[in-house]
C-alpha cells in the first residue's frame, strides 16, 4: 500500500532545497536546478513542486530530492564566478578536487565538492533507479527541449516529456554534470525551458518536473494536482519543431574572439544556406547549408557560440532503435580503418584516412557522438551508462505515465 509523503523545503543557504518521500521503497528522482547562477527558474519550479506535494499529500514511493546548484553564483545573479560549474565534472577534474586540500578551493571548486557530497548521500540511500534532471534556461527567447547523453534508458525517459529531443548536444561539450551521473548509472537528461525571465519558462521547468514524478514510477498521475496541466504546456510548447533534432557541430569561443551574435535568433532556429550567423574578430560567420541554430548565446559569459543542427527523421530514428536493441553495432571494429580502444569498450579509434569511404552517420546510428581529433586519428565514443543499475527501467516505471 502506498502512503502519503512528506515534505521539507529549506532557503537557498542549504544545497537541499527539500525533500518528498513514501514509506514504500522505489525510485528516486533528483531535481538539480541553478547549476548556472543567473538560470534561477528551475530552483522555483522545484520549490513550488515541493509545496503542492506537500499540501495535496500525494501517495508515493521512493523519493523526490531538490538540489541547489551553484549556490553563490545565485546569489549573485551571475552565471558562475570564476569557471562555469556545468564544465568541471570530467573524471580528471573530479579526481583532482578529490586529492586537493579545501583551503585552495575557489567559488566553484567548494560548490563542486559540496554537489558531490549531496549526491553521495543521495545515490547512498537510493533503493531503485535513480533518474536526474538538470534544469536549464537560456539568454534567447525560443522553444523548450530535452538534452541527454545517446544511451537508450535516457532515450525512453526523455520521449517521456513531449519536447523536442537533442542528439549530440551533450557530447559536444566535455565536463557536463548530466555526463558524470550517467556515469554513476543514473538515468540522467537536461531541460532547456527557455528565456531566463519569462514567465512561461518557469512554467514549463515545473511541468517537466511533474511529468518526470509520475514517469519514473514516484507516484501516480491520476494523484498528482498539477498533472493535466503540465501535459498541455508541455505538448503546447512543442509546435513548430520536429521531434528530434541533432547537432552537427558547435561553434566554440573565447573572449578573444569578440564574438557577436546576430540579432533575432530563437534558442531553436531555422537558418538558410548563407544566412548571417554572427559576427567575430575575422568577421561574418554565415550558415553553411540550411539547418537549425541551437542555444545562440546573448549574454556576456559562456564558451558556447552557438550550436548548428538539423532534423532527424522517424524512420531514422525507429532503425537506431532496432539496430541497438539487436547489438549490430559490433560490427563497427570491422569496418576499415576502425578498431575498439581495448581500455574504454564504448570507444573507438578511426583513422581517418580510411574513414572517408563511409560517414559519420554509420557512427551516429549506434550512439557514438562524442567525436575528437588527434592527428590522424579520429575517437568516436558513446555515453557510458555507468553501473546499470539492476532496478525497474524507465520502460516500466513509466507505465504510470
Amino acid at each position: 500500500m502506498n502512503h502519503a509523503g512528506t515534505a521539507r523545503a529549506v532557503d537557498l543557504s542549504s544545497r537541499v532545497l527539500g525533500q518528498h518521500g513514501g514509506e514504500p521503497p522505489g525510485p528516486t528522482l533528483i531535481a538539480v536546478g541553478g547549476i548556472h547562477g543567473n538560470e534561477p527558474a528551475g530552483v522555483i519550479a522545484a520549490r513550488r513542486v515541493l509545496a503542492a506535494l506537500g499540501e495535496a499529500r500525494v501517495p508515493f514511493r521512493g523519493e523526490f530530492v531538490a538540489l541547489g546548484g551553484n549556490l553563490a553564483a545565485l546569489a549573485l545573479g551571475r552565471r558562475f564566478r570564476h569557471k562555469d560549474l556545468n564544465r568541471q565534472w570530467t573524471e580528471a577534474r573530479i579526481a583532482a578536487l578529490r586529492t586537493q586540500a579545501p583551503d585552495a578551493d575557489d567559488a566553484e571548486d567548494a560548490e563542486q565538492r559540496d554537489l558531490l557530497a549531496a549526491f553521495d548521500a543521495v545515490l547512498a540511500r537510493a533503493q531503485g533507479d535513480v533518474f536526474v534532471i538538470d534544469l536549464h534556461t537560456t539568454s534567447a527567447e525560443g522553444h523548450p527541449f530535452v538534452i541527454f547523453g545517446d544511451t537508450m534508458r535516457q532515450r525512453r525517459f526523455a520521449r517521456c516529456f513531449d519536447l523536442p529531443i537533442i542528439l549530440g548536444l551533450e557530447e559536444q561539450i566535455d565536463g557536463v554534470l548530466s555526463d558524470h551521473l550517467t556515469r554513476r548509472g543514473c538515468v540522467t537528461l537536461s531541460v532547456e525551458g527557455g528565456r531566463h525571465d519569462d514567465p512561461a519558462t518557469l512554467e514549463r521547468l515545473e511541468a517537466v518536473i511533474w511529468v518526470a514524478l509520475a514517469s519514473v514510477g514516484l507516484c501516480h498521475k491520476e494523484d498528482l494536482p498539477g498533472w493535466d496541466d503540465a501535459r498541455a504546456r508541455l505538448r503546447g510548447a512543442r509546435v513548430g519543431f520536429p521531434p528530434v533534432l541533432e547537432v552537427l557541430s558547435r561553434h566554440a569561443i573565447t573572449p578573444e574572439d569578440q564574438f557577436s551574435m546576430a540579432p533575432g535568433f530563437s534558442n531553436l532556429a531555422h537558418a538558410q544556406r548563407g544566412q548571417l550567423l554572427a559576427r567575430d574578430r575575422n568577421g561574418e560567420i554565415r550558415a553553411p547549408r540550411d539547418g537549425i541554430v541551437i542555444l545562440p548565446l546573448y549574454q556576456g559569459q559562456g564558451d558556447d557560440g552557438f550550436f548548428w543542427g538539423r532534423a532527424v527523421g522517424s524512420t531514422r530514428m525507429r532503425l537506431g532503435d532496432s539496430a541497438r536493441r539487436l547489438g549490430l553495432d559490433r560490427v563497427l571494429p570491422y569496418l576499415p580503418g576502425v578498431r575498439r580502444d581495448r581500455r574504454h569498450p564504448d570507444r573507438l579509434v578511426v583513422d581517418k584516412r580510411v574513414a572517408r569511404i563511409y560517414p559519420l552517420d554509420v557512427f551516429h546510428v549506434f550512439g557514438y557522438r562524442r567525436i575528437r581529433e588527434s592527428g590522424r586519428t579520429l575517437t568516436v565514443a558513446r555515453q557510458d551508462e555507468g553501473e546499470r543499475l539492476a532496478a525497474p527501467s524507465v520502460a516500466r516505471s513509466a507505465r504510470l505515465h
